[in-house]
């Protein structure tokens, strides 16, 4: 999956998950799915509309389920990549310009939750994409925030 320049420089927060990974950026979700070798196109369902999304490979289910928030969903974009062994989805946040823009979770239910470590992770990954996107002509790709992550709500209680 082709990643930001920024994504490219300071990599990735993947939440790992039975069936593949999936990470953030500020205003997208990418989304991998680890597939049967020689998978095709019409093996594979994505259905996404601006609140949910279904994945169905080869008539199983792996997810179904409302979205943790909003998203572009006629923005959706799919491939199958490495000779149909990964399906990379990648969705357009629709609220990416509000301040606590990080999922916690692929599903609203809290299914595919990132761990607190992880979460911590994408959150100050996030807030230097924010540097980055505010200030283009500097790079923060290995730049540390003095920020205290561990005082996250809803986090301090699972550290």
């Amino acid at each position: 999956m082709a990643v930001s320049h920024f994504d490219e420089k300071s990599g990735i927060v993947p939440c790992h998950t039975e069936w593949g990974r999936w990470w953030q950026t500020v205003d997208e979700l990418h989304i991998e799915v680890t597939l049967p070798a020689n998978t095709k196109s019409r093996d594979v369902k994505v259905n996404v509309t601006n609140s949910s999304i279904t994945c169905q490979i080869l008539g199983k289910t792996l997810f179904s389920g409302n979205l943790f928030r909003k998203v572009r969903g006629d923005d959706t974009l799919w491939t199958l990549e490495d000779n149909g062994t990964l399906l990379n989805i990648v969705l357009s946040k629709a609220d990416f310009s509000e301040k606590d823009s990080v999922w916690e979770a692929l599903m609203k239910d809290g299914s595919f939750k990132a761990d607190p470590i992880t979460y911590i992770e994408m959150s100050k990954k996030m807030d230097l994409e924010k540097l980055q996107i505010k200030y283009p002509g500097m790079d923060f790709s290995n730049s540390d925030l003095q920020k205290n992550y561990d005082s996250i709500p809803g986090l301090s209680n699972t550290l």
